[in-house]
């Protein structure tokens, strides 16, 4: 059993060491994966879209009735 932990132990060491060497060749400015544009290290932030429904600002919510705010919100959560 005292085997374990030191094995479990050098295991880890083992992959964060590879992991280590895979940033750096994938970071390297060398790199023709980089050059390519194939990897980024920057990404676009994913946006969500409510269904491509037009946005509801609260003025337009102000100014609905109770029935017509209870449609909106069962159309969001997937109601219909």
């Amino acid at each position: 059993m005292s085997e374990e932990p030191s094995e479990m132990l050098l295991l880890m060491k083992e992959l964060v060491e590879k992991v280590k060497r895979l940033e750096t060749t994938v970071y390297d400015n060398n790199n023709m994966l980089m050059k390519s544009g194939f990897v980024v290290a920057n990404s676009p932030t994913p946006i969500m879209n409510a269904g491509g429904s037009e946005s509801v600002d609260s003025d337009r919510i102000a100014k609905m009735e109770w029935s017509e705010i209870n449609d909106m919100v069962k159309k969001i959560e997937g109601g219909y």
